[in-house]
């Protein structure tokens, strides 16, 4: 990945898989990496870090309170363009595109977080993200690493 795709929007999957011991979470940590060195342009929206602590804790069986140091670490990252506004048209506009792509609402919401930053790409570990055609999307998992971790989820529940 270079910054020729950038800038970059971090989807939930991305910052929750990178902040985990899953056997395939080199492929997230990698990006986080470069995003908090400023080595890539990246954008995160505030409720995507909420997202990966609910992910961390009931997925990845993390703990609360590691969880919570793990993310607030996180967001001491100043290199990174925090998304902090969630006006009414934004909401909406998610939610339209939710519906136009017949995809969740939060991926919706990261849809239209992504085309008012002017983001490139979302950086993502499942492929929702491709039936959107303003931004370009980079699974970061194989379908092998997806299996992996697939069977590590498993067994950590």
């Amino acid at each position: 990945m270079g910054n020729s795709g950038g800038p970059y929007l971090f989807d939930v999957g991305v910052i929750a898989l990178a902040h985990t011991d899953a056997p395939v979470r080199d492929a997230a940590l990698s990006h986080v990496r470069k995003a908090i060195a400023g080595e890539i342009d990246a954008v995160v929206p505030y409720p995507a870090v909420y997202g990966a602590h609910e992910v961390l804790t009931t997925y990845y069986g993390r703990s609360n309170a590691d969880t919570s140091r793990l993310l607030s670490n996180f967001l001491d990252a100043k290199r990174i363009c925090w998304h902090d506004r969630l006006p009414e048209e934004t909401a909406r506009g998610g939610l339209d595109r939710a519906a136009d792509a017949n995809v969740g609402g939060w991926d919706g919401y990261y849809a239209q977080i992504a085309i008012e930053e002017g983001v490139n790409t979302v950086l993502t570990i499942d492929d929702d993200f491709e039936r959107f055609d303003a931004f370009e999307t980079e699974v970061i998992l194989s379908r092998e690493e997806f299996e992996t971790l697939d069977e590590y989820l498993r067994s950590e529940n």
